[in-house]
């Protein structure tokens, strides 16, 4: 397995970003070009990108918030989000269908972690579907909830990692 290269975003990652985010997620599931670009804007340091012999492959995209409330849509675009906040959100796990399943979330998520832990950020949540939980769970983090949240008109769940 070749060794991907992490970095932060920049506004060129833009329509690579946003390729691999709507085939990875499904229907309305997808951040707009328009929110990706306003995430890599606004908290670079929070979107983290995964490179592959050059070539952009994945990404997590976040913000910051001092009281999370995973069911805010508005937080989607970044409403109330404060860099020095100590909780980070993630709105965005995303690999490339064609490089899934070789190991490479893992590395990604564990990059991300580390990352967020070096900023002294004291939490990280998420939301997922049914199927990703145990996957989570492996990383660390804990089940929470259901969420209120129907985005994309889908069931999520809340999760945490305390750091």
């Amino acid at each position: 397995m070749p060794t991907p290269n992490f970095r932060l975003a920049a506004p060129a990652d833009l329509a690579i970003c946003h390729r691999i985010e709507s085939t990875a997620y499904e229907g309305d599931e997808a951040a707009s070009e328009a929110r990706i670009a306003k995430r890599i804007a606004q908290y670079p340091q929070g979107f983290l990108v995964m490179e592959l012999e050059g070539e952009v492959i994945g990404f997590i995209n976040s913000g910051c918030a001092w009281e999370v409330v995973m069911s805010a849509e508005e937080f989607k675009e970044l409403v109330g989000h404060d860099a020095a906040a100590p909780n980070v959100v993630i709105m965005s796990v995303v690999l490339d269908p064609a490089q899934q399943g070789k190991g490479y979330a893992s590395l990604l998520m564990r990059e991300f972690v580390t990352r967020m832990c070096t900023a002294g950020k004291r939490s990280i949540h998420l939301m997922c579907k049914q199927r990703h939980i145990a996957l989570y769970e492996k990383f660390g983090y804990r089940y929470v909830k259901p969420s209120a949240s129907d985005h994309g008109g889908m069931a999520w769940h809340e999760m945490v990692l305390v750091l």
